[in-house]
């Protein structure tokens, strides 16, 4: 959110993240109150106590009003201090709940385009800048009350002094208000640095295994320190601005004070003053800087609160998936033709943006419900985004997708899902143990689910090995590429869905396990639907169908024996793959 905008819609941003704590905000404001009421009434009660050691009355009475006060002004600002730290950290977790389910729901190709780095540093550092912002609200006005209470005791007491007095506080409240403005630009680039910085370091942990084999160590850290620079630079602006703003609050008190001191004592030697009333004035004068602290600090805490809750509400332009129908196990599933088609694509044409060019055009493609079809093509021919449209994580611009016999509209995102599982070429997996990663869309498969899938992707035997079986968590370094590819296929043929999406599912896999992996894949593909992007010379060859891609069309489509015979751009591609066979080099275990 720009720093610039005007103030009321960025303070309403803010306010809608307080919206729903308002009656704790609403409390807090009035123990505050009450500790400001105790607060006030202190000088006077000196003032009492010192009048009264003029008469020679019994001290106890004021001392024992005095000593109330004080125990009663401090239980409840600690209780005020608890009730607030409570809110902001409910606050905090609020707002960091509802990324993380923006996130979660929204399209997938929207979320891509942001740097990962800078989608944490939201959830994290910006929801952080709420905690303090969620109580600066309840400080201004408790600060506030309590400045102009003490002002109006001080005029009950002296309105000569009263006058001095307000004029120092326009003085230091004029120049507070000049630089205010210059705080929330400063707080704004600097959160927009740190979600650069974020997002840099996050991209260079990633690659780490890159980066080091590039020897690129020195002029990516070069980089990433230039971004770490640039966000000290704003935050050092910051800080300089807020020092700028306390200096000239506290160095303006203090003046004031002198003035009212040396003004006192004249009116005091004159008569016009009692002492006992200089000393409760100059009590208050003292007061005088807690309010205005308050002010300062609660200011500064709510300019950066506001540019945080703006920044977080940008998440909001992010895109999410149209809710629809959750499937649960108990619900019944739509009786299906068993001779019709899984998926039918029908002129279907896509792409990633409204400015970017087509993906793919006029796709006309038919999943059979039960076998294996491969998909091939040069890079960027569009067989990924094929893969996108079945998921729905990209909508087409033109055509329709069906399953089983009804167009995609029909069902919900879950709902398309529930009938399919998928494999990436990458195997991310997620964090936890290997238990966790079997069971992450079936949380409730049994022991015995989870061994016969293991046992067919030849992964049983190396679970059983490992000291703490499935329960090892998968940072461990005891479990290699080529086993979390498997853990991530054994995942995916849990349950056996109707439709089992392959990006080359054994790429980092041994000759042998590739051989055990290629017959699950047939077992499955004479169960149901198997649409694999192929890779490897073994996947097309063991294809029933395989469809040739080219500039985002289908160029043709086949047995592997009709292709060979009859596509020249298909026997390129069995070339190549050919030649990338021979000199592969053994995969990780």
């Amino acid at each position: 959110m720009n720093p610039s905008a005007p103030a009321l819609p960025r303070l309403r941003t803010l306010a809608s993240f307080l919206a729903p704590h308002r009656r704790a905000m609403f409390l807090g404001l009035a123990l505050g109150l009450a500790a400001n009421a105790a607060g006030l009434a202190t000088p006077m009660v000196t003032k009492w106590v010192l009048d009264t050691l003029g008469t020679g009355e019994s001290m106890a009475r004021p001392i024992g009003v005095l000593l109330v006060l004080v125990v009663v002004g401090a239980a409840i600002t600690l209780c005020q201090w608890r009730l607030l730290g409570t809110l902001a950290e409910h606050i905090v977790l609020d707002a960091r709940a509802a990324i993380v389910r923006r996130y979660l729901r929204a399209r997938v190709g929207d979320l891509q385009r942001r740097p990962a780095g800078e989608l944490v540093t939201r959830a994290t550092a910006d929801t952080q800048l709420l905690r303090e912002a969620s109580g600066s609200i309840v400080g201004l006005v408790n600060a506030g009350i309590a400045l102009i209470g003490t002002l109006v005791l001080m005029g009950v007491l002296d309105l000569f002094l009263l006058g001095y007095t307000v004029v120092a506080v326009l003085v230091v409240a004029a120049v507070m208000g000049a630089l205010m403005p210059r705080i929330a630009t400063a707080q704004a680039a600097a959160q927009e640095s740190m979600g650069t910085l974020g997002g840099a370091l996050e991209g260079a942990l990633r690659a780490i295994r890159t980066v080091k084999a590039s020897r690129a160590q020195a002029w990516l850290t070069e980089r990433i320190v230039a971004d770490a620079r640039q966000a000290a630079a704003h935050s050092v602006r910051a800080a300089r601005v807020t020092a700028s703003v306390w200096t000239i609050a506290w160095t303006g008190i203090q003046l004031a004070v002198i003035a009212i001191l040396a003004i006192g004592a004249w009116r005091a030697q004159r008569d016009l003053l009692e002492i006992s009333s200089l000393i409760a004035f100059l009590l208050y004068a003292f007061q005088l800087m807690g309010p205005i602290t308050e002010l300062t600090q609660n200011t500064t805490a709510l300019q950066a609160g506001i540019a945080a809750a703006g920044r977080i509400r940008e998440i909001e332009n992010i895109a999410t998936e149209p809710t629809g129908p959750v499937p649960s196990p108990g619900r019944p599933v739509p009786a299906t033709d068993p001779e019709q088609p899984v998926l039918v694509f029908r002129g279907v044409t896509a792409r990633y943006g409204p400015d970017a060019p087509a993906a793919v055009r006029d796709i006309d493609l038919v999943v059979p419900r039960r076998g294996h079809t491969a998909i091939v093509g040069p890079s960027g021919a569009g067989k990924t985004t094929l893969f996108s449209l079945v998921l729905r994580f990209l909508e087409p611009e033109r055509g329709q997708l069906l399953l089983d016999g009804r167009p995609y509209a029909a069902w919900g995102h879950d709902e398309v899902r529930a009938r399919l599982a998928y494999v990436e070429q990458e195997t991310p997996v997620v964090p936890g143990t290997i238990r966790d990663n079997l069971r992450f869309t079936h949380p409730d498969a049994t022991e015995e689910e989870i061994r016969a899938v293991l046992r067919a992707v030849r992964l049983d035997d190396k679970i059983d090995s490992l000291p703490e079986g499935l329960d090892t968590s998968l940072s461990s370094t005891e479990v290699s590429g080529g086993q979390r590819q498997r853990i991530a296929l054994a995942r995916a043929m849990l349950r056996t869905p109707e439709v089992l999406l392959l990006d080359e599912a054994t790429a980092q896999v041994d000759g042998l396990t590739e051989a055990a992996l290629q017959e699950c894949v047939r077992q499955r593909a004479a169960a149901g639907a198997v649409l694999t992007i192929a890779h490897r010379l073994s996947t097309v060859l063991d294809a029933d169908r395989i469809v040739v891609l080219e500039d985002g069309r289908i160029r043709a489509q086949g047995s592997h024996a009709e292709l060979l015979a009859g596509d020249e751009l298909y026997r390129r591609l069995v070339a190549a793959l050919r030649i990338a066979a021979e000199a592969q080099p053994a995969p990780t275990r």
